[in-house]
């Protein structure tokens, strides 16, 4: 509308501007003449005026009407006196009418006004982008293994969907079958293609690989990740900050200050004895140049931008002020399972036998294990896996309730189990295995045996693997000066080995869940600013007492209700980038803040007039321009937050 209304309005000022006499006399030249040519620059100023000018007018009386009179009041009042002082100079009032300056000021405030809009919404073009991930139709498999290409519309939950290599998957669903990678940097920010098979969750939006997949759809329409991760989008994008609130007030006050600063020039001029026009130009002139445009651009661009670049990297703000405080933090409490640990036990070290290598003890244990259901089976069988281990075949499986389990692999008697299974036996360790077995215990981790015929090949030490990505999380945390605590209700042994391995600062073990908003309400005494970051179902309550609530590794399920700011990847090193984020946020605020109220203190004095006596007169165009250019560097340094924040 404002670009519409632009590119009109300028075609209408160009006449105004030809046949202003002023601009004739000041350029040499001479327009043509002919009979009511004289009221040409009125008639296409009026036009100006009524098009681009009402907008103006209409948003002054939105705010008067609201009591919170800010620019569109101040640009009206501009207008609307020159508007009536050039029609009472047109129709016999003695003076010099503001025709091309009427015209001239009202275009170049909707250029301004344009700027901004188009800033505004390239910065919130996020939901833009996310809106475009999902693909417009679907394969769908019906019965007897044909296919159909439907709208996404009429996808329904159930469905059975083909997608095919480099195709866009359009809906949330389940692997039925097929391998493949699939490219989630767009909802999740994860750079690496991730390897999906059966089983394995698809999310709406993302872009399959070089395989061919069948989901079952489990969620389509409002019910994606996708629309979730819109809705929290558009949610951040609207919620408002402390600093938001400071720039409100600081527009309000300025509006005040610029009509009364307009009064003061008018009273001052005419007490001097200066003409008409000029005391009038003078005023216009002051509140042009005091409209706190850039004022109230500073910090929603910077909102708007941020939450666009926390999008793209896989943070979710669902509140504003959560993310504000992210920068002030003092301490980051972590839950320890499922966010600093995987949640699920791995084999976390192994010490073996001379003659024995680590593959090759860990492919045998698993093979021992692959039809056992035991917590212990799975971690072997599942490190196995994840080091792309060839799992052999056995037989003559036999568990042993309470000891372990055996089985034949590659003609080979083998037993995997505990200490019980070496009393069994009757079996001893030797030396290295068995001091690794006792330093295992002393870290309360489950100590697993690799047993071939009288001998023992191998030690596992199993528990719940910390996240490869754990440390490096704690020691940026610790690096931008932030102190990292643990809460668990795990054994004090288990935390405090995990503790030592990641260098955290304070350990809280054997905390019972009701228990854990009372050490967060402990930490935060003296005034100290505390995050706590966890998986924001159990940890609910702790996630809604501290000062910033995190909840990571949400993957699909966005909608978590508790926390500030939702992590799509189940990644700690996220929490990190919060805080960079919010002070490189916090930093571009405050920057466009002094620059919009500098600017202000500095035009405001200039645009009434105290370097007349030096020759320096600003015209009401010229000062469109000025504050036109303080909008547009404050929306350019806000750009510039893209490169400092992540």
């Amino acid at each position: 509308m404002f670009r519409d209304r632009f590119r009109l309005s300028l075609a209408l000022t160009i006449p105004a501007l030809v046949w202003e006499p002023m601009l004739q006399e000041w350029f040499g030249y001479t327009a043509p003449r002919f009979p009511g040519s004289q009221y040409i620059p009125a008639i296409f100023g009026t036009a100006v005026f009524l098009y681009g000018g009402w907008v103006f007018v209409k948003g002054a009386w939105s705010e008067l009407a609201n009591r919170l009179p800010g620019m569109m009041t101040l640009i009206s009042l501009a207008i609307v006196v020159a508007f009536l002082y050039s029609a009472a100079v047109t129709l016999g009032y003695p003076g010099h009418a503001l025709w091309w300056e009427l015209a001239t000021l009202v275009t170049i405030m909707l250029l301004g006004h344009w700027i901004e809009m188009r800033s505004i919404f390239q910065a919130e073009g996020a939901l833009k982008e996310l809106a475009r991930l999902l693909p417009d139709t679907a394969v769908r498999i019906t019965r007897g293994d044909e296919t159909e290409v439907v709208p996404v519309g009429e996808i329904r939950d159930g469905d059975l969907l083909l997608i095919r290599p480099g195709a866009g998957i359009p809906a949330d669903g389940v692997v039925k079958s097929g391998r493949s990678s699939v490219n989630e940097a767009m909802i999740t920010g994860e750079s690496k293609p991730v390897e999906k098979g059966e089983g394995a969750a698809v999310i709406a939006g993302t872009v399959n690989g070089q395989g061919s997949l069948r989901i079952e759809v489990t969620g389509t329409g409002d019910r994606t990740a996708l629309a979730g991760i819109m809705r929290l989008v558009a949610q951040a994008q609207t919620s408002r900050s402390r600093a938001q609130a400071l720039a409100d007030r600081a527009a309000f006050w300025l509006t005040l200050v610029a009509i009364a600063a307009g009064v003061v020039t008018f009273i001052a001029w005419w007490a001097v004895g200066a003409t008409p026009d000029f005391t009038i130009t003078r005023v216009v002139t002051v509140l042009v140049i005091a409209c706190p445009h850039a004022l109230g651009l500073a910090v929603p661009l910077v909102t708007a931008i941020s939450t666009t670049i926390g999008a793209q990297n896989g943070l979710l703000v669902r509140d504003r002020r959560g993310l504000e405080e992210a920068r002030r933090l003092d301490i980051v409490v972590f839950d320890k399972t499922g966010t600093l640990t995987l949640g699920s036990h791995r084999v976390v070290s192994m010490t073996v036998e001379d003659g024995v290598t680590r593959d090759d003890a860990l492919r045998l244990a698993a093979a021992v294990q692959r039809d056992a259901e035991h917590p212990i089976a799975n971690a072997l069988t599942t490190s196995a896996k994840e080091r792309g281990l060839e799992v052999p075949a056995s037989a003559g499986f036999e568990s042993m309730a309470g000891v372990g389990v055996r089985a034949e692999v590659e003609g080979r008697a083998l037993h995997v189990g505990g200490p019980g299974m070496l009393r069994r036996l009757g079996v001893q360790p030797g030396r290295t295995i068995l001091a690794a077995a006792e330093a295992a215990a002393a870290d309360a981790r489950s100590a697993t045996y690799l047993i071939d015929g009288e001998r023992v090949l191998a030690v596992f030490a199993i528990a719940d693997a910390v996240r490869p990505e754990s440390r490096e999380a704690v020691d940026r945390l610790h690096a931008a000066g932030i102190r990292v605590a643990m809460l668990t209700g795990d054994s004090r042994a288990v935390a405090e080995s995990v503790a030592r391995e990641l260098g955290i600062d304070m350990v809280f073990a054997e905390v019972l869940p009701e228990d854990k908003v009372a050490k967060i309400e402990e930490l935060q005494q003296g005034g100290r600013k505390v995050a706590m970051v966890g998986d924001g179902v159990n940890d609910a309550p702790a996630l809604l007492t501290a000062d910033v609530g995190v909840a990571i590794g949400a993957g699909t399920d966005v909608a978590v209700e508790a926390g500030d700011v939702v992590l799509v990847r189940s990644d700690p090193r996220d929490v990190a980038r919060i805080v960079a984020l919010s002070r490189a946020s916090y930093r571009k605020m405050v920057q466009n803040l002094w620059w919009a109220a500098g600017y202000n203190i500095l035009a405001i004095p200039l645009a009434a007039g105290v370097l007349a006596w030096a020759g320096i007169l600003l015209v009401p165009a010229v000062g469109a321009i000025l504050m036109s250019a303080s909008t547009v560097i404050v929306a350019i340094n806000a750009q510039l937050l893209r490169r400092a924040a992540m």
